[in-house]
């Protein structure tokens, strides 16, 4: 479904007391890292959506929210015509695109289209 939350990040700055404290609230049973080159730690927060917690300089800043789109180009270029702002995409190989945008009104998020092709 467009617009559906199906991934969420939050920056920290002590990935272990974040992972504690989502863990502990939640019950999410996190992860090591999936990145070998970044501490990148995942969890489902239900059967098709999840978040990941990361190291992050923005910690604080509030989490990051992808939300889905079944054509990531068309909404970049609708989030410009409405007068937000989106970076170009960028792949997540064999998972999909993401890009970043911002609302008229400076909420970040990013959109996400799943596509197991991705380069």
């Amino acid at each position: 479904m467009a617009g559906k939350i199906v991934h969420f990040e939050v920056p920290s700055s002590d990935a272990d007391r974040a992972s504690a404290f989502y863990s502990g609230l939640f019950g999410y049973e996190i992860g090591k890292s999936v990145m070998e080159e970044f501490d990148y730690r995942m969890f489902q927060s239900a059967e098709d959506q999840g978040g990941a917690i990361m190291p992050s300089e923005t910690a604080g800043s509030g989490l990051i929210v992808y939300l889905d789109t079944d054509d990531i180009d068309a909404s970049v270029a609708k989030v410009r015509e409405l007068g937000g702002s989106a970076e170009d995409k960028q792949p997540v190989p064999t998972h999909g695109w993401f890009a970043t945008a911002k609302d008229t009104e400076g909420n970040s998020f990013s959109l996400w289209q799943a596509d197991p092709n991705a380069a």
